[in-house]
């Protein structure tokens, strides 16, 4: 097994867009910059494929996508940043070190500040046949037509909340598909409650224009949502709910997704203090742990331009740079607000939480149905009862389903917070029942 150790003055966890404009502006400042991530390529799940295939990014046109992606990607690659693709951090055995698991073996990551870059996820909520092959949450699907996935000709339907769903159905309607609906689960008031937010930020108007015109023709239904989908082995229909009326339409796809929850699990391992399920940040982007900042969704979830603004107060400020920190106040204010808009926007209706039938799968991963874990008053007991949580996602699916439907909080993040293979269980063994430092050598 390798055991390679790395020394940073700054290490950024998660090379999406806030990601890499941590990096870049901590290194322009001298510092000694690592930045490390479980794809193979620069730019989270947002900018996936950007700089190759041209692609549309989940909240902005395909052309200012391509211009911000491309900049920020290659100033990445002409810094002096020390790049680790393919790394996943699962355990943090001591302070300021990281173990990662690398496609050789172990890699140690030790470090004077940390700044975490982790992004979000879709929020997917159980629905009968929510399983059924061809239902997927909406990035999903799109990452896969950016991957080579045909999608011309197919029969599409978009679902859930929030702006995803405009991007993502924009993106396969470019890429041939036949969109049947699509339909936002927030009502019209909510939505127009919303656009008033978007009167102070004329960028994000536009953007939402251009996305419009892109889906001209395309049925936008507010207040709707799936409540089954069926076929024979795969999806061949979706029933959809509009009030107290109920249809069905024959699609080949559903994409599926109830916003964004952000990925706060390496924070809450190290000890990050949260608020409403986000990491509680200051001015500088600093967590209430020394040393470590925070930076892009998991601080709010607010899209791209306050992820970049993010990062880059985050990277000055680790690296020392308060005084240029600080000129990102500013603009981060408006976006901040806006996030929190779009929060309000996109608020789960009471209605969903009826969509599961008592044999309807919540956890995927080890077949836990409804029915079995409504007899449960606690995340804690029902994972200690049903073993829900403890397959191959690790609660990232089913964890925020049940925040939802039951009212449970995780209690605990203990590592691994990732899957990883049985040699690295055994080097976090051997470094737990080691002094601190003794596994490392030397700093």
């Amino acid at each position: 097994m390798s055991n390679d150790r790395k020394q940073f003055d700054v290490l950024v966890i998660g090379a999406g867009p806030a990601g890499i404009a941590a990096a870049v502006t901590a290194a322009e400042c001298g510092a000694r910059v690592g930045i490390v991530d479980d794809n193979p390529a620069p730019g989270g799940q947002i900018w996936r494929g950007e700089a190759v295939n041209q692609a549309c990014g989940p909240d902005i046109p395909a052309r200012h996508s391509l211009i911000d992606a491309a900049s920020w990607i290659g100033k990445l690659q002409r810094q002096n940043i020390e790049r680790l693709p393919g790394t996943r951090v699962f355990d943090r055995p001591a302070p300021s070190v990281l173990h990662a698991e690398t496609i050789d073996g172990l890699v140690e990551l030790s470090y004077r500040k940390l700044i975490l870059a982790t992004g979000a996820r879709e929020r997917f909520l159980p629905f009968p046949g929510w399983t059924l092959p061809n239902v997927m949450g909406a990035g999903g699907l799109q990452a896969l037509v950016k991957s080579g996935l045909p999608i011309e000709g197919k029969r599409v339907i978009v679902a859930g909340t929030g702006p995803l769903l405009l991007a993502v159905a924009a993106y396969l309607r470019k890429h041939g598909a036949e969109l049947v609906m699509i339909c936002e689960q927030a009502s019209f008031a909510s939505l127009a409650r919303f656009g008033l937010a978007l009167l102070s930020q004329p960028k994000k108007i536009v953007q939402g224009v251009s996305l419009r015109k892109d889906l001209a023709g395309v049925p936008f239904l507010t207040g709707t949502w799936p409540i089954a989908a069926g076929g024979d082995g795969v999806l061949k229909e979706v029933l959809i709910a509009r009030g107290r009326t109920t249809e069905k339409f024959a699609c080949d796809y559903l994409a599926c997704g109830f916003h964004l929850v952000p990925n706060t699990e390496l924070a809450a391992l190290i000890g990050c203090r949260m608020r409403d399920g986000y990491i509680e940040v200051d001015d500088l982007q600093k967590t209430s742990v020394a040393d470590v900042f925070c930076a892009g969704e998991p601080t709010g979830i607010g899209g791209v331009e306050l992820s970049l603004i993010e990062g880059q107060t985050a990277g000055a400020a680790a690296a020392g740079r308060d005084d240029i920190a600080r000129q990102h106040a500013r603009p981060r204010t408006g976006l901040r607000r806006f996030a929190r808009a779009l929060d309000r926007a996109c608020a789960l209706r009471p209605e969903l939480n009826n969509l599961p039938l008592p044999e309807t799968m919540v956890c995927r991963c080890e077949d836990v149905t409804y029915a079995r874990l409504k007899q449960y008053g606690s995340w804690r007991s029902a994972k200690l009862q049903t073993r829900c949580g403890m397959g191959a996602c690790q609660g990232r699916v089913c964890g925020p389903a049940t925040q939802f439907l039951f009212h449970w909080s995780p209690d605990s993040v203990r590592p691994p917070i990732f899957p990883t293979v049985l040699k690295n269980l055994a080097a976090m063994a051997r470094s737990e029942a080691q002094p601190s430092g003794a596994m490392r050598g030397s700093q």
